[in-house]
């Protein structure tokens, strides 16, 4: 330095590296936001693998309302053209590298958005996708297609899941893990037994669950080492003409046949905070009215958010 003068290095000088560090601290709204045209040198840090591992949205919801008709909600063009827009700049960026894709609950995708960032994500191993409101049969089943390596989704309990559950078959051979956020009854377990039959990790967690689901998991999924049935509502069907009973506690056959786990996670305490929210919304979580973030809870760890 002379008479006060000093040359520093420029931005655009720095190390990839020290760049990269830098941007890990960024969120996708930042990271997208168009730093990536500062200057080549830019571009290229973010377009490091170490950036895209994971492609986390579950800050992002839709401007959307309630309609009665499918798909249940219209989403505003404005919020939809966001979506795309963050979209497209990071399968730009990203290169193929994003193995974790999250959505927010009330973030609701279109068929050509999730089949358009299928096709971009190559590697994609775990995906959480909460609401289906928008999304059909041709979409999802075209988006499994393109994922080969597969091994987990968080998804909603739908009516209809063979036509899911046989296209995850074919086409993951190497998936072991599945959450339902919604209610899991026999024809969904038995539909589990019958196309993935070497799961090993099921949460069912704050969901309406009945008993014979429950046994048909323990019964028929005989590599199953995790299953997570913590603050769900146990229902019992009593034969005709007797009515649908909630169970208040876990007898003891269910626990035998459950010991061969290596993990079941249970709580159905009526002093937990949790118990009480799935009561009251009847075994259907309404997560817009409890804590943000708290629908990215889960008592298996690999799970949780």
């Amino acid at each position: 330095m002379e008479d006060g003068y000093y040359i520093g290095r420029r931005w655009e000088d720095l190390d990839t590296d020290i760049l990269v560090k830098i941007f890990q601290s960024f969120d996708i709204l930042e990271l997208t936001s168009g730093i990536a045209h500062v200057c080549s040198a830019w571009r290229m840090a973010c377009c490091d693998p170490l950036l895209w591992k994971t492609l986390d949205l579950s800050m992002m919801k839709s401007n959307f309302i309630k309609i009665p008709l499918e798909p249940y909600v219209y989403v505003d063009g404005r919020s939809d053209k966001i979506l795309t827009r963050l979209l497209k700049i990071s399968m730009s960026l990203s290169r193929g590298n994003i193995t974790t894709l999250i959505f927010h609950f009330n973030l609701f995708v279109s068929d050509e958005q999730l089949t358009y960032t299928a096709e971009r994500c190559p590697q994609l191993r775990r995906l959480v996708l909460p609401a289906w409101n928008r999304i059909k049969k041709t979409g999802i089943c075209k988006a499994i297609r393109a994922w080969k390596d597969l091994e987990s989704l968080t998804m909603p309990g739908i009516a209809n899941p063979p036509y899911l559950m046989e296209e995850i078959s074919k086409n993951c051979k190497n998936f072991r893990e599945l959450k339902i956020m919604g209610p899991c009854d026999k024809f969904f377990a038995s539909t589990l037994a019958t196309f993935l039959p070497t799961l090993k990790v099921l949460s069912l967690r704050c969901s309406m669950l009945y008993k014979e689901a429950l046994i048909i998991v323990l019964d028929s999924l005989p590599h199953l080492e995790v299953l997570n049935i913590s603050h769900c509502l146990l229902i019992e069907v009593l034969p005709p003409p007797g009515p649908k009973k909630v169970v208040s506690e876990i007898d003891q056959s269910i626990i035998e046949k459950a010991s061969r786990l290596r993990e079941f996670l249970t709580c159905m305490n009526d002093s937990c905070t949790m118990c009480q929210r799935t009561k009251i919304d009847e075994g259907l979580m309404r997560w817009y009215r409890y804590e943000e973030g708290l629908w990215k809870a889960d008592e298996v760890s690999s799970l949780a958010l």
